[in-house]
């Protein structure tokens, strides 16, 4: 009986279309006028719209969000996270993401599904191996866990690898770090929305930005779909639109858009339990809880705004990929697609106020940004209310690029993770 009505239950719900089912967050139209507007709908924006009331109580704060939440690189991404970069200011910055991570759905009290299975940077050369040595030691420095792995170890980890010497791509050895792993990219969304909501914040989606207002040098609100917002102040975390929004602004930044490509295979059960990274092959590979291959390649060196894969780009990773894992020729993939990351000339972020006052931005994560979206929307929330940056997020202003102190994060970036 008790299964009859729970069968019955669900279909009750199912023709009503889930209208008794309670909203995670509200959707307002805009107030005339907000302390604070992050223009930006995605887990960076959301993150800092949640910190900002959560740490510094301003709650007068609106997330202008064009699309729908978590519409752009948050749901276009291959959800890895870890904190093995090589420079001080990188490991510094990512390493506090991995922190907030390490405790975020209790924070959020939202499962966002964060699983520490460990990343594997793999070593193919000679080059490869000093480079990841360097890396290793460098974190290790930083107080960030990471250790050297040989490919009998790796065997262990990976039994479904091919590790012969004779391979196409031989093994050498590899990089770990057991803290890493991945997480769900819309339960990160939904969770810092629906608690951002809970403290007053309010979520405003299909409300694209067409303009900003600016008054002797400074900006005094946002053109909006919905008319004008005007706010005190106003942040803007837009990924691979970030130029474009810089140029409504009236500023240019050094950063270029182009689509990151990744896909998905047909699910499987449990093969693979951590996740895979070779940057000299441009793959890498881990698997969703829902049984699905999920593949991240490399870039489209087309620059634009496109969301889409491209075959070529699709046609090498998979090569390289049945190469290190020859079970998977057997597979077929489900669908492919682009997401448009903002990369700066030393593959490093951007998180700083801008040349208008009251205007900040945080821009330029390129292919990193998933990874750093809790510590990434913590900086920046510290940097608006504050008005300066934090010790964190100070290396990574905009004028370092008049200064020539750059952060050259090319080798830890690698390609697409």
């Amino acid at each position: 009986m008790k299964s009859r009505y729970s069968v019955f239950s669900l279909i009750r719900n199912a023709l009503k279309h889930h209208q008794d089912w309670p909203k995670v967050w509200r959707s307002p139209e805009p107030k005339p006028a907000y302390d604070i507007v992050i223009v930006g709908g995605g887990g960076h924006g959301l993150a800092t719209a949640y910190y900002l009331a959560k740490l510094h109580g301003l709650r007068n704060v609106a997330v202008i969000e064009r699309g729908w939440l978590g519409g752009g690189n948050t749901g276009r991404n291959t959800t890895i996270v870890r904190s093995n970069y090589l420079w001080d200011e990188s490991a510094a910055l990512y390493e506090h993401a991995l922190k907030l991570w390490e405790g975020l759905s209790q924070e959020l009290n939202y499962n966002v599904m964060f699983s520490q299975r460990g990343v594997l940077n793999l070593a193919h050369n000679q080059h490869d191996l000093r480079e990841l040595s360097r890396r290793v030691n460098a974190n290790r420095l930083n107080g960030v866990d990471s250790e050297f792995v040989s490919p009998q170890q790796i065997k262990e980890l990976v039994p479904i690898m091919d590790l012969r010497e004779n391979g196409r791509y031989p093994v050498l050895g590899a990089s770990l770090q057991r803290r890493g792993g991945t997480a769900r990219h819309d339960a990160v969304a939904w969770g810092y929305a629906r608690a951002a909501d809970a403290l007053g914040v309010d979520i405003i989606q299909e409300c694209p930005v067409n303009g900003f207002r600016i008054e002797d040098g400074r900006v005094t609100g946002v053109e909006t779909g919905k008319g004008f917002i005007a706010a005190g102040k106003v942040g803007i975390v837009t990924a691979g639109h970030s130029s474009v929004m810089a140029n409504l602004a009236g500023f240019r930044l050094p950063i270029q858009s182009v689509p990151l490509q990744a896909l998905v295979s047909e699910p499987v059960k449990p093969i693979i339990d951590t996740v895979v990274m070779s940057g000299a092959v441009h793959a890498y590979v881990s698997q969703s809880d829902k049984g699905e291959l999920v593949i991240g390649a490399g870039v489209d060196h087309f620059i634009g705004y496109g969301q889409r894969g491209s075959m070529p780009v699709t046609e090498e990773t998979l090569a390289a990929v049945c190469e290190l894992f020859p079970l998977f020729r057997r597979m077929r993939m489900l669908r492919q697609w682009g997401g448009i990351v903002d990369t700066c000339p030393d593959a490093s972020p951007i998180i700083s106020k801008t040349p208008v006052e009251g205007l900040f931005i945080n821009c330029g994560w390129g292919t990193g940004g998933f990874k750093a979206t809790p510590g990434s929307g913590w900086v920046f929330a510290h940097t608006i209310a504050k008005n300066e940056p934090h010790a964190l997020n100070a290396p990574f202003k905009l004028d370092r690029y008049q200064s020539g102190f750059l952060i050259d994060e090319h080798g830890a970036a690698a390609v697409a993770h």
